[in-house]
């Protein structure tokens, strides 16, 4: 598949169906020139941004200690490959892949096989989901506000099989706030690793923060602003190709405390002339703070122009940030 080979109508129909929730089971993928052209397109995009928490998950200096990977509901397979690829392929022994639609699983084993010859890569039954034998690393993607309440009690026995899990979700406030209610109801079996960097339940469902979500920013690569292709698409799609927003959490086993005082940034700091302003999340739950400008010029223009992820631990007085420096690992 190549640019100018795109499935157009299966893109739109794609489209149309994520953004409305309009599918029904079995209508998503119809042929192999749809993934094909899905995966060369948003399915890309949709692998910036599991780049973006990966980079964020070495940085916090964490890796699978499992050497098995469930891709459920993996469609083209992009976030396996994305997840094997940064860990490395040696890590691994076996990928195991589910889709509801069997064209997509062969289409997601086809290439995984093909970027991965080493590994054992096979698609699995539902006989498998329905088990109670451990699989190791859980990977789930963009699936969340498609699930049926039976679909996604499923899902939650099959996060009770894991030894971890990483899910990646669209950053919209729906589907984040309810990721979040995963996260919370799961405490109680594992570690939060990322994006907080506490323990405690998720404060956006604290009163008062009814408005907020945890929600953050991958950052493209910086050469499809000049590729003609990506351009082209962005037009004909209707995307701002600069606009990568994404929610998640990853969650293990094993005990997984950062040293105490460190935040996160939710969403994307706002930048004033005297000051920016950004929500907070730590241990004690979501503040607004200030950074004035003539505080710290240089971790001003920092948070405005970083593309790691934003960890940082502030000297504060109140709701004003004073200093701050980053977390670097």
């Amino acid at each position: 598949m190549n640019w100018t080979e795109l499935d157009w109508p299966a893109l739109d129909r794609l489209r149309d169906g994520f953004l409305k929730e309009k599918f029904e089971p079995g209508s998503y993928w119809q042929s192999t020139s749809a993934l094909a052209s899905y995966e060369l397109t948003f399915g890309e995009r949709i692998g910036w941004k599991w780049d973006h928490v990966l980079r964020e998950l070495s940085l916090r200096g964490w890796s699978p200690s499992s050497k098995a990977i469930l891709d459920w509901g993996c469609g083209s397979g992009v976030a396996a490959r994305r997840v094997i690829g940064h860990f490395g392929a040696e890590h691994f022994t076996h990928l195991r892949l589910w889709d509801h639609e069997l064209i997509a699983a062969d289409f997601a084993q086809t290439k995984a096989r093909h970027q991965f010859p080493t590994l054992k890569i096979e698609t699995v039954t539902p006989g498998y989901l329905q088990g109670d034998e451990s699989i190791g690393l859980l990977i789930i993607s963009h699936v969340l506000n498609e699930l049926s309440t039976d679909a996604l009690s499923g899902l939650r026995k099959l996060i009770e099989r894991a030894d971890a899990v990483i899910w990646v979700e669209p950053g919209t406030s729906e589907v984040s706030r309810g990721l979040g209610a995963i996260r919370n109801a799961v405490l109680s079996s594992f570690q939060v690793v990322a994006p907080c960097t506490h323990q405690k339940s998720c404060p956006v469902f604290a009163v008062g923060n009814e408005r907020d979500w945890c929600h953050f920013f991958a950052p493209p690569p910086s050469e499809i602003f000049a590729n003609p292709d990506w351009v082209k698409f962005g037009q004909r799609a209707g995307i701002d190709l600069r606009s990568l927003p994404y929610s998640f959490f990853v969650i293990d086993r094993k005990s997984q405390n950062m040293s105490k005082g460190w935040s996160r940034i939710i969403g994307r700091p706002k930048h004033f002339k005297p000051y920016a302003r950004f929500l907070n999340c730590d241990a004690d739950g979501l503040a607004l703070l200030t950074l004035p400008k003539r505080n710290n010029s240089t971790l001003f223009k920092e948070l405005e122009r970083s593309k790691r992820p934003l960890v940082y631990r502030w000297q504060r007085d109140g709701d004003k940030a004073i200093d701050g420096a980053a977390f670097t690992g």
